[in-house]
């Protein structure tokens, strides 16, 4: 995996807010309060599947809770890869944005 897309920035710093918490629906929930617009699982699952497989991010099953009928949450953490990518993203963004001097309209 070379570089990151927005949505898997989005992934790593809402894994990262999460913390211990950082699980497919909670992760879903908050990118949705974040962003005020409904995330589905499936559009959150994929690239986190995506994510884990490349080495950005781990995924360990927590413990079986009675809340889940028994069924055990995953619960994802980013990897030293994953930051580290991250950090070049942020740097990237950041150097593109302090050219920009103001939010004027582009002349049609």
């Amino acid at each position: 995996m070379k570089s990151l897309t927005r949505k898997e920035e989005l992934l790593i710093l809402t894994i990262l807010n999460l913390k211990k918490d950082a699980y497919l629906i909670a992760i879903a929930d908050s990118l949705t309060e974040i962003t005020g617009k409904k995330v589905s699982l499936t559009s959150v699952h994929a690239p986190l599947s995506r994510l884990e497989k490349h080495g950005v991010i781990r995924g360990e099953y927590g413990a079986a809770t009675a809340v889940r009928g028994g069924r055990r949450k995953k619960i994802y953490t980013v990897t030293k890869l994953g930051l580290e990518m991250l950090k070049d993203y942020k740097r990237i963004t950041d150097a593109l944005w302090a050219n920009q001097s103001n939010f004027s309209t582009p002349k049609d």
